[in-house]
């Protein structure tokens, strides 16, 4: 990024909130794209000459804004827009490409279990049959973006790793005869632990976004659990209310 920022040194506004608001311009009319980098503070500072604490301060006030993320070893990009998400019963995948993001998806880990008293009872089977679960890490336009954990009964899918990872799970779940047509969802909070955080590329401490569903299809019977944690900062739910 080049652009010919403009500074006026004898504003009273102070220089780095000028920068900062160039920057953000810079941003804002897709000069500089999602994920790429910007200039270093050396860079910046020697080509505008400013000093490095005054270049620091902009970038800070960018990267406290969410506009910007500095990543060792790679340097200071610009955020991925977040992806806002009705309420209403789709899947991620689905979503993500409807808003023309690029999804993609790591299986982490993938097996059948026999499913103990608890998993049981939320998918209505007896204890001890078999489980599928799915443990992905999904990515909207090459940003890690959720970790997503799926119980399903063996004894009503199958399902293979280079499926899941090319293919959504309901888009899957459909071809196999299976309709998801409602579902019980609750939404809520988490904190990264040190394994979620380095899957996430975020810091351990960092605020989730917890999703947890259990599906049914048209005769009622249950076909999914999920738990979903999302970057808080890439993804938000919405939704229309109306008054009584």
């Amino acid at each position: 990024m080049t652009r010919a920022f403009i500074l006026d040194r004898h504003s009273p506004v102070p220089l780095y909130y000028q920068l900062s608001q160039e920057l953000e311009r810079a941003i804002r009319e897709g000069e500089v794209k999602p994920g790429e980098q910007i200039e270093t503070e050396v860079e910046l500072a020697a080509r505008l000459g400013l000093s490095r604490p005054t270049v620091r301060q902009a970038i800070q006030d960018l990267v406290n804004r969410g506009l910007l993320v500095r990543r060792r070893g790679v340097g200071t990009q610009v955020v991925h827009s977040q992806m806002r998400r009705s309420v209403e019963l789709t899947s991620l995948f689905d979503d993500l490409s409807e808003a023309k993001h690029a999804p993609s998806t790591t299986v982490l880990s993938l097996g059948t279990k026999p499913a103990d008293a608890k998993l049981a009872e939320s998918l209505r089977i007896e204890e001890g049959e078999r489980v599928w679960h799915i443990r992905r890490l999904r990515h909207m336009d090459e940003q890690p973006l959720a970790i997503m954990r799926n119980w399903i009964p063996a004894s009503i899918f199958n399902v293979t790793k280079d499926e899941l990872e090319t293919t959504g799970l309901y888009e899957l779940m459909r071809r196999q005869g299976l309709h998801v047509r409602v579902a019980n969802q609750r939404i809520g909070a988490a904190i990264a632990g040190a394994a979620d955080a380095r899957l996430l590329e975020v810091k351990p401490g960092s605020p989730l976004l917890v999703m947890e569903r259990t599906a049914f299809d048209d005769a009622g019977h249950v076909v999914e659990t999920s738990s979903h944690r999302y970057r808080a900062d890439s993804y938000s739910f919405e939704t229309t209310l109306v008054a009584r």
